[in-house]
């Protein structure tokens, strides 16, 4: 049997409980380490779930760090991980891959490059940049299999119908996303769970008229795809399918599952070397993050191919 393999964890950032959840759903966990970690609603959820579906055989999370200690302590209470750095790169020699699971985007090339730059294969939670100087470094490393990033949400439960059967919608007009917070953090997980259903690809996007930040994502030859980011508002992360033939909504709320299957690829990849998200895709998405926000700040149409990675 071959050994699991050592990861590294690398958290927190506010209102991300994403260390949590990953290290619960790859170690197990410790129910009174996790109730008395802050996070509710990912204690409640794992807590559901039967012994079977918690606990990852290939791969176990043994170092962490963040940049508090007493974080730093609540997570190794939570998920039973051994070891605690005092920085970060000590983990560089210490591990077979890492996740960086912050969803501050202007930090994650300063967390990935001593991992990538070491050849350690690194998994950088959503979005992966917004700068695209920084996106430029980074896609040779998506290219050799060695840095991974998407959303949970194109793995959503919730949406494994619609994807084996996009053919019943008929001809397929408008596909809706809503999302809470704001566009630049949360857009992607609308545009990682609705294009890894629809076969299209964005050629521009434009602003909508809207009290919040509103993007209507223009296809080649697909349907418009609008998402809207709420701010704060309660729970939401919705697709809305509109056809010729047949309209769904899908409300996405199984984080666990889409958590799971996440890190169930990224340790694939892991294994194999292989990238388990085409790179092209990741870039594109992150070239319709990018043209949305100058959208958003100008008012204007913006073309996809104008972001240059």
């Amino acid at each position: 049997m071959t050994d699991p393999l050592s990861l590294g964890l690398i958290g927190v950032s506010e209102g991300n409980g994403h260390p949590y959840s990953f290290s619960a759903i790859v170690n197990g966990y410790d129910d009174d380490g996790l109730a008395a970690s802050g996070w509710d609603v990912i204690h409640d959820y794992v807590r559901e779930k039967h012994p079977s579906e918690v606990g990852f055989d290939s791969a176990q999370f043994t170092h962490v760090w963040t940049q508090d200690d007493a974080e730093t302590e609540r997570l190794r209470a939570a998920s039973g991980i051994p070891n605690a750095p005092e920085g970060f790169t000590e983990m560089v020699d210490a591990v077979d891959a890492v996740v960086v699971a912050r969803d501050d985007h202007e930090t994650h090339a300063d967390f990935a490059r001593p991992f990538l730059e070491a050849g350690v294969t690194t998994f950088v939670d959503k979005p992966l940049s917004l700068d695209v100087d920084e996106l430029a470094w980074m896609r040779p490393h998506l290219e050799s299999g060695l840095l991974m990033s998407c959303s949970g949400m194109r793995y959503a439960r919730e949406l494994d119908t619609p994807r084996a059967n996009l053919a019943d919608y008929g001809g397929l007009k408008l596909v809706r996303g809503t999302v809470i917070k704001d566009w630049d953090r949360y857009s992607v997980h609308m545009l990682d769970a609705i294009f890894n259903v629809v076969d299209a690809d964005p050629v521009s996007v434009r602003p909508a008229d809207a009290p919040h930040e509103s993007v209507a994502v223009e296809t080649d030859d697909g349907p418009l795809v609008q998402i809207d980011a709420l701010g704060d508002a309660a729970m939401t992360f919705d697709v809305e399918l509109y056809g010729s033939e047949q309209v769904t909504r899908h409300p996405i709320r199984d984080n666990f599952r889409a958590f799971r299957r996440l890190l169930w690829e990224f340790v694939g990849q892991v294994r194999s070397g292989e990238p388990a998200v085409p790179p092209t895709e990741t870039l594109e998405r992150m070239r319709v993050v990018v043209a949305g926000r100058r959208a958003l700040d100008t008012g204007d149409r913006v073309a996809i191919d104008s972001v240059e990675i």
